[in-house]
């Protein structure tokens, strides 16, 4: 038996006990209809208010190259940031900073 059905296993016992929340019926799933078309505004308003990275007046440019496994690597070894890191290598590099 693998991890996941033991949880499962375990957890459909507590779900037909827990009578706050009690699983959906088919009857009920034929019914149901998306957040978005039965709540539109606070739907929208959601959305608008999700956040996001904020806009950059100099926003970055996403590109495709081929870089050797071990300079990734040597960037990635230092931990989170290793994008940052390699973006100031790659300016010092032509000049820059």
């Amino acid at each position: 038996m693998t991890n996941k059905t033991i949880s499962e296993a375990r957890v459909q016992p507590m779900i037909s006990i827990d009578l706050d929340a009690p699983e959906a019926t088919d009857a009920q799933l034929v019914q149901a209809r998306p957040f978005t078309e039965v709540f539109p505004a606070r739907s929208e308003q959601m959305r608008k208010n999700a956040g996001g990275r904020p806009k950059t007046e100099n926003p970055k440019v996403a590109v495709s190259l081929r870089i050797d496994p071990e300079v990734v690597s040597k960037f990635k070894a230092g931990g989170p940031g290793w994008q940052t890191r390699m973006n100031e290598a790659l300016r010092h590099a032509v000049g820059l900073s």
